[in-house]
């Protein structure tokens, strides 16, 4: 009989066990004689066949787990919150919580808004690439794999960038169901930045006040870059970074760069991972976040106090291992690479 003996580090017996006590049970056998032929615990045997009487099944009921103390309604909140804005992070939602008067934990959070069959994922940071681009890329990276570093140098890279006034991430997460790919809308807690820099340190910070316009581009243009040439020492004749955002591309930018006779590179699209400003953006958000901004002139202030002390050796290094970045789009045939 020994097979029937559970083990004793087992928290529960077997199914087939527990059937076999009922079955002894219905026909009329004692708890004592249970535990002789079976040796379970007479306990044991005792909550077996209460169960049985009460829920008429030895299976394992569902357990209640300890009960949420989040309420109904600010779960509901929790699920509005993330629908509206799938890019809003954990502790953005703790804080919304504490204003309702809820729970903040994470762990709480995170249960309310899974039990909405909404998941955590991280949102998708590179460009879907056609075999156009790729091969565009790839013939960018082949052509200027063996500029001079003194070329480079001449460089003044530029980009805009978001920056929220909570919540910097350099990876932000997503809550969708999954299969699905959610549309995102921005809040109003952030501000767009023009910036520049180039090897020999950052040249000029602006934000950028509305939904930018081809013609609000061109006033950037005027008011920063030959003065951020200047005082970066890249002489006359610089070179000119810039993506192929429409507004950048556009008659009037064209016609200004023309104009004042700059020097503009030619840039493959869909490249964000081809400009070193990248890292620069990521190091300007990591200084800005430890400062805590608590409202959106603050958060600008920041921008640009950061920005200015970022160094200059860091500038020139992203500007000197360049090579390597193109070394790699080329070992990816033009793929998105990760930097």
């Amino acid at each position: 009989m020994s097979e029937h003996k559970p083990s004793m580090k087992s928290k529960e017996l077997s199914v087939d066990l527990r059937d076999r006590i009922v079955s002894r049970h219905k026909s009329g056998e004692s708890y004592r004689k249970f535990f002789a032929a079976l040796k379970v615990p007479m306990s044991t045997v005792a909550s077996i066949i209460r169960k049985w009487k009460r829920f008429e099944t030895t299976r394992t009921l569902p357990r209640a787990g300890r009960p949420s103390k989040l309420s109904d309604r600010g779960r509901r909140a929790l699920v509005r919150e993330v629908t509206k804005n799938p890019m809003v992070t954990l502790s953005e939602l703790q804080r919304s919580s504490v204003e309702r008067g809820e729970p903040s934990r994470r762990t709480t959070i995170s249960a309310a808004i899974h039990q909405s069959g909404l998941y955590g994922r991280v949102a998708r940071r590179k460009p879907l690439l056609s075999k156009r681009h790729m091969a565009a890329r790839l013939e960018f990276a082949k052509r200027h794999l063996k500029d001079s570093q003194t070329m480079r140098n001449k460089i003044l890279w530029s980009d805009e960038t978001k920056i929220e006034l909570f919540g910097v991430n350099a990876r932000r997460h997503v809550w969708r169901k999954p299969g699905t790919i959610p549309t995102v809308k921005h809040g109003g807690g952030s501000i767009m930045l023009w910036g520049c820099f180039s090897a020999a340190g950052t040249g000029r910070l602006v934000r950028i006040k509305g939904k930018m316009t081809a013609a609000m581009y061109s006033d950037i243009l005027d008011e920063n870059l030959l003065q951020s040439a200047l005082d970066l020492r890249l002489g006359r004749w610089f070179i000119f970074q810039q993506d192929n955002d429409p507004k950048h591309t556009a008659k009037t930018s064209k016609e200004w760069l023309q104009d004042n006779s700059v020097n503009v590179l030619e840039w493959p699209s869909h490249s964000p991972d081809l400009n070193p400003i990248e890292h620069l953006w990521r190091d300007l958000k990591m200084a800005v976040h430890r400062r805590f901004p608590s409202n959106l002139m603050e958060l600008e202030r920041c921008c640009k106090e950061e920005w200015a002390k970022l160094a200059k050796d860091r500038c020139a290094k992203l500007v000197a291992s360049y090579s390597t970045r193109l070394e790699a789009v080329i070992a990816a045939k033009g793929a998105s690479i990760k930097y």
